[in-house]
């Protein structure tokens, strides 16, 4: 499944997810449910800045403020960064944002078995 896509089904399934943006670890936008490319850019620069904060070893964080919630996670180079509304049922977005994140995991390329002559 493409970061589009994964995106798309994360909101469907997810009511408590406003806005998501899948990025990696430069920043770079893969895929997002912002229509306005500068507002995508601006939540994951801004959750890539909160899991760094949150030091190396951390792979999920949450901020909270009265008005919502920021969640982000972090898996190898790949992020995805959701914003929620007050009080979300955190495992639940955090479950959803790992499912998401998986779902937009590029399929892996199989090598090729190099073919033997049997003689």
């Amino acid at each position: 499944m493409d970061a589009t896509q994964a995106l798309a089904d994360l909101t469907e399934i997810s009511s408590q997810v406003e806005a998501a943006v899948l990025f990696d670890e430069g920043g770079a936008v893969a895929a997002s449910t912002l229509s306005d490319d500068a507002a995508a850019a601006a939540l994951a620069h801004a959750a890539g800045r909160l899991l760094d904060r949150a030091g190396a070893n951390a792979t999920q964080v949450e901020a909270a403020t009265p008005d919502g919630s920021v969640f982000v996670v972090r898996e190898g180079s790949r992020r995805i960064a959701a914003t929620a509304g007050p009080d979300p049922t955190t495992g639940l977005v955090f479950y959803d944002l790992k499912s998401a994140l998986r779902d937009a995991e590029p399929p892996k390329r199989r090598r090729a078995r190099k073919a033997t002559d049997e003689a």
